[in-house]
């Protein structure tokens, strides 16, 4: 995974993926794929709420004026990043709690969902990232009318999927049937 589509398209970051350790990339390729496919820019980093707090506040401070609008915050455990970012900018959070200890991300859905009250994060499911992708191209596309069309389409071919495998199933089933 590149760590910014930025370095070939001079395209702004849009979107700034952040996991908390290495070991989580795995969980949040979903994530920059659909980015990619969407055509979103992003760039994926490393940062840590307990360990490079200076650096995530450093970008959590300068995203806007870098164009970021949107950040994902991947973490299991304890999982403070998300709302270490949400503490330094008012852009929005997405939440991707991480199932990455004995509890299977329980600790960490409840520690992005549980912010105190003025420092919002929008979590979505444990090991969610397709979601907190998409839930950020819904964000960027409330003013970006192609970007909202794109998401039109993604949605009719999930559609469509799932008609072709009502589809076959039924003919499957009927033809057992006989």
């Amino acid at each position: 995974m590149t760590q910014s589509q930025n370095q070939t398209t001079q395209t702004p970051i849009q979107v700034a993926i952040l996991m908390g350790s290495r070991s989580d990339e795995s969980l949040v390729i979903p994530a920059a794929d659909l980015l990619q496919q969407l055509g979103i820019a992003h760039e994926v980093r490393v940062l840590s709420a307990h360990r490079t707090p200076a650096d995530t506040a450093a970008l959590a401070t300068s995203a806007r004026e870098r164009g970021i609008r949107v950040f994902i915050c991947a973490a299991g455990g304890a999982a403070h990043l998300a709302g270490a970012v949400a503490a330094h900018t008012t852009l929005p959070v997405i939440g991707l709690p991480l199932a990455r200890t004995p509890l299977a991300g329980q600790d960490a859905l409840l520690a992005t969902v549980q912010m105190p009250r003025g420092m919002p994060v929008a979590t979505v499911a444990i090991d969610g990232a397709y979601n907190a992708a998409l839930l950020a191209a819904q964000i960027l596309a409330t003013a970006d009318e192609a970007l909202a069309q794109k998401l039109v389409e993604l949605r009719q071919g999930m559609a469509d999927r799932v008609r072709a495998d009502d589809s076959a199933l039924r003919s499957e089933r009927a033809a057992t049937s006989a």
